[in-house]
């Protein structure tokens, strides 16, 4: 249709400001054998969970869950994650790598380990975006992480980092109990990727037996609720966090708001995390009762990046930019209005995030120093982007000290009732 000689033209335009689309941060991605139930057929099962293929379920899939040996360790994890869910929560949603059982341990942790080649084991997250749909973004191998022969590092551990890297991942990795075993296994992995936790937790199994297992699975339950609280953003930590379904601890550790030489302390100090009981009648412990979890790093060797929910925030934020500007490319010319409106779109998700109280303030422009005609005129923009993460309240520091205006106060206030 040519426009009219007399009257009017329409012409529709949507080049501004665009609505922040959210990336999903609290997907949790499980990797590791699973066991199919005795009453389970096993073409079902197989149908079900297809060796090194990303499958994706809620938490709460009871017709796919029956399939799985109830007692196993893939349905622990499952119970673990969804014991922590918080109100109004009903599942979390996982995608699940199921790995070949080896005649050993060394074994199935080179099943779960995998190719990059071929992305069999972990490295099949590569590809859970166009497979399943989502990509998870908390990856747990539940009791294959911590296992380590000869002071060598673990090789599940040491290869999780490169699809998590990949992905924009957190590893929450089962460590050892105790400080001097903890911190062995520490000394041999590294990154920000890693959450490294001490120790398992005792939970029970179908015949109420207690049954030692490992802790992970509930630490991603913690930070799926978490997030849930935070309408879905990643920047708040699971420290001081009540560890729900479970009877006990591996290893029942000294801890106390005041004394860092404990060896939950220390552990701590170590950037790992614990699992301790409150008690109601010691004034230094974390609570009054229950299991909480305490811990609030990785294992990254910079300062900035060592408190897993700068990391998590980070991603977020990186991510949601880029689902949300992506909508730009191709579709407008690179005029002023779309160069601004790209640079709104970045300030209102960052202005968002600041009013939730998950970073502390921002700057977003379009940097002059950056930009130049030849980059312009090949539809190339440069947009600084700086924001700083709420770092998480871990210390707290009171000077205890005698106030003699109180005395001077008191007295003025006798004399002044005294001439009344």
């Amino acid at each position: 249709m040519t426009d009219p000689t007399f009257g009017i033209t329409i012409n529709r335009s949507a080049n501004e400001a665009t609505t922040a689309s959210k990336a999903q941060m609290s997907v949790v991605g499980i990797c590791m054998p699973i066991d199919k139930a005795a009453s389970a057929q096993q073409g079902a099962f197989d149908a079900a969970f297809p060796l090194n293929t990303c499958v994706t379920l809620n938490s709460n899939d009871t017709s796919i869950l029956a399939l799985c040996d109830q007692d196993g360790g893939f349905i622990d994890a499952i119970e673990g994650i969804n014991d922590q869910l918080g109100s109004y929560q009903t599942a979390a949603t996982l995608v699940v790598v199921r790995v070949a059982e080896g005649v050993d341990d060394a074994a199935t942790m080179a099943n779960i380990t995998g190719s990059s080649v071929s992305k069999t084991g972990i490295f099949a997250f590569l590809d859970a975006g166009p497979d399943v749909g989502v990509f998870p973004r908390l990856l747990i191998c539940p009791g294959f992480t911590k296992a380590h022969a000869d002071g060598a590092a673990n090789p599940v551990l040491t290869s999780l980092p490169t699809v998590a890297n990949q992905i924009l991942a957190q590893v929450i990795a089962d460590g050892p109990a105790g400080l001097d075993e903890f911190t062995d296994w520490v000394e041999q992995h590294a990154g920000m990727r890693i959450i490294p936790v001490s120790g398992g937790v005792y939970a029970t199994d179908s015949s109420g037996a207690s049954v030692l297992r490992p802790m992970s699975p509930r630490v991603a339950g913690l930070f799926v609720r978490r997030d849930y609280e935070n309408d879905g953003s990643p920047f708040k930590s699971v420290a001081n966090q009540t560890v729900y379904g479970i009877i006990g601890v591996e290893k029942n550790l000294r801890f106390s708001l005041t004394d860092g030489s404990t060896e939950g302390q220390q552990i701590l100090a170590a950037h790992g995390g614990i699992i301790v009981r409150g008690e109601s009648g010691d004034d230094f412990s974390i609570s009054d009762g229950g299991y909480v979890f305490i811990g609030t790093d990785n294992l990254s060797e910079e300062s900035v990046w060592d408190q897993y929910h700068k990391v998590r925030g980070r991603d977020f934020i990186e991510l949601t930019v880029l689902r949300t500007v992506r909508s730009y490319l191709g579709r407008y010319n690179l005029t002023t209005q779309t160069i601004q409106s790209v640079v709104n779109t970045i300030s209102t998700i960052c202005q968002n995030r600041q009013a939730n109280g998950d970073i502390l303030g921002f700057r977003v422009r379009f940097d002059a120093d950056k930009n130049n005609a030849s980059d312009l005129r090949a539809g190339h923009i440069y947009v600084d982007m700086q924001f700083e993460e709420a770092p998480v309240f871990k210390r707290l520091t009171v000077a205890s000290r005698p106030y003699a205006a109180a005395l001077d106060a008191t007295i003025d206030e006798i004399l002044a009732a005294q001439n009344a």
